[in-house]
């Protein structure tokens, strides 16, 4: 009776493992150590678009990809010496119609009887998914193409516009030692002020076509902490004319990638900013933190400024030659190529604000 019971329970577990087999989603094959099918449900037959019978009487390698012959070698063998118990590839296979797939095979050996090992090979098509890869590499290698030419076109006119400008510089200068009155006249102050305004603007466009995407290998490891010292000792006497009080509350030990030039520019036109931007109801103070957010080190720069109104300008803040304050120095130049250098260091920035209460900046630095 014992005996009659056991049987009965080993053949539903065996029913329930067949059922398992032949009706699970993805392709499952069993395969000898040669690649030949010895039992393959269903799915297997989708896939590939063979029947049963098709598929037990070719050679599995009769339909992979040439170029993809040998990419189970090195971890079959390291599967059969017992270095590893699975294992995945990815391996492109031909369609009974012709077609191209993307199949992701998981690899893991059995042993049925004793001394005979077998593979079972469990099938995910992922063509559809390797497609979009494929467009998204294409498209990524166009937008790179572009990015290269646009650089190249941006170099080629800011060095013809620099030219150009400085030939017209030398020439009002040579026309004033000509013509000692024509200082005097009204439309030659025009045309003057016209070449300034066309230099500085040139030198604003060079300065952001110098602005580059680093890699890593090219970054330093700096001390966020020492920059910002250096930085606020820089603009002491800024500072003290307006009366400001800068807190560094920077931790000392706190390390990032980047340029050093790029570092002190970044923190030096923010420090300069919230200067710049003080409210003259009280005096300015000025409060630069750190914490460690994932994978990178944020700065805070915090003020009691002016405040911008981010419902009407947020989206045009790091945007060229915008200003939101009545100040006569501002050209609005700073905060784009602030934000561009802090892209091309691989990190970004964010800004919370309030008109009447100040503006907080969030810069994130790649942690070191």
């Amino acid at each position: 009776m014992k005996v009659s019971n056991h049987l009965r329970n080993f053949s539903n577990a065996y029913d329930v493992l067949e059922r398992t087999f032949n009706n699970t989603y993805n392709g499952i094959a069993i395969v000898n150590l040669d690649g030949n099918w010895l039992k393959v449900n269903q799915s297997v037959c989708d896939i590939f678009g063979y029947t049963r019978w098709e598929l037990f009487n070719m050679d599995i390698h009769n339909i992979v990809y040439a170029q993809d012959l040998g990419v189970h070698e090195e971890k079959f063998d390291n599967l059969i010496n017992g270095n590893i118990s699975k294992y995945r590839v990815k391996q492109r296979y031909f369609h009974k119609d012709g077609s191209i797939l993307w199949l992701l095979i998981s690899v893991s050996l059995v042993y049925f009887k004793a001394g005979r090992p077998h593979m079972i090979w469990q099938f995910t098509d992922i063509t559809n998914r390797q497609k979009n890869q494929d467009k998204l590499k294409t498209m990524l290698n166009v937008a790179r193409e572009q990015n290269e030419r646009l650089t190249s076109f941006a170099n080629i006119v800011t060095h013809n516009l620099r030219s150009h400008s400085g030939n017209l510089e030398s020439l009002t200068g040579f026309l004033e030692e000509d013509f000692s009155n024509l200082r005097e006249n009204e439309n030659y102050q025009l045309l003057k002020r016209a070449i300034d305004n066309l230099q500085e603007t040139v030198s604003h466009l060079t300065e952001v076509a110098k602005i580059r995407e680093i890699e890593d290998s090219k970054m330093e490891i700096l001390n966020l902490y020492d920059y910002t010292e250096k930085a606020t000792y820089n603009i002491i006497a800024l500072a003290q004319n307006a009366e400001a009080v800068i807190y560094n509350l920077i931790s000392e030990d706190i390390l990032i990638k980047g340029i050093p030039a790029y570092l002190d520019s970044i923190i030096l036109n923010f420090l300069t900013n919230a200067i710049k931007y003080k409210s003259e109801n009280r005096k300015p103070i000025i409060e630069l933190s750190s914490e460690v957010v994932d994978d990178f080190v944020v700065l805070h720069i915090k003020d009691n400024g002016l405040g911008i109104d981010l419902e009407r300008f947020g989206d045009q803040l790091f945007q060229m030659y915008n200003t939101f304050h009545c100040n006569e120095d501002a050209v609005g130049i700073g905060l784009f190529i602030t934000k561009n250098q802090i892209e091309s260091l691989g990190g970004k920035v964010e800004v919370k604000s309030e008109v009447g209460v100040g503006t907080e900046f969030s810069v994130f630095f790649k942690k070191a």
